[in-house]
């Protein structure tokens, strides 16, 4: 702890965080915008396709638009959001993602984030799930 609040440091973001997806090894790493303003999480794929399979609905998705890694998923939500271009409705899916070597529960929304400068989205759900604190002037990626 070489902080003045006696948090210690893995606990401390920046506002950039190299992640990765322990269920997803195919996606690699991707470098994260920690947001304190956005409630969820958020993963981007522009194309979410749902299915039936054996009576069990599921969605498959291309995470970063990466056409050779599809992921299914049979459990997932279809919720509200209200974000800056108003209410949508999105899928939520439960994963894992790991921050500098831990393992932690997410729940994130796939949305297209391909006019953002980041493909994905940390929120302040996750961040306080986990008693993470954000210091801005971080340069953690």
């Amino acid at each position: 702890m070489s902080n003045k609040t006696n948090i210690p440091d893995n606990k401390i973001l920046g506002i950039l965080e190299n992640v990765s997806f322990p269920n997803y090894p195919a996606v690699g790493t991707v470098t994260a915008k920690v947001d304190t303003g956005a409630y969820s999480g958020s993963l981007h794929c522009s194309k979410v396709l749902e299915g039936i399979e054996n009576g069990r609905k599921y969605i498959e998705f291309s995470p970063f638009d990466h056409p050779e890694t599809t992921i299914r998923v049979y459990k997932f939500q279809v919720l509200k959001v209200t974000n800056s271009n108003g209410e949508q409705m999105r899928y939520f899916i439960n994963t894992n993602i790991t921050i500098r070597g831990d393992n932690y529960p997410i729940r994130m929304n796939l949305a297209d984030r391909s006019a953002m400068k980041r493909e994905m989205l940390i929120g302040r759900r996750f961040l306080r799930k986990h008693g993470f604190l954000v210091d801005v002037n971080k340069a953690s990626a």
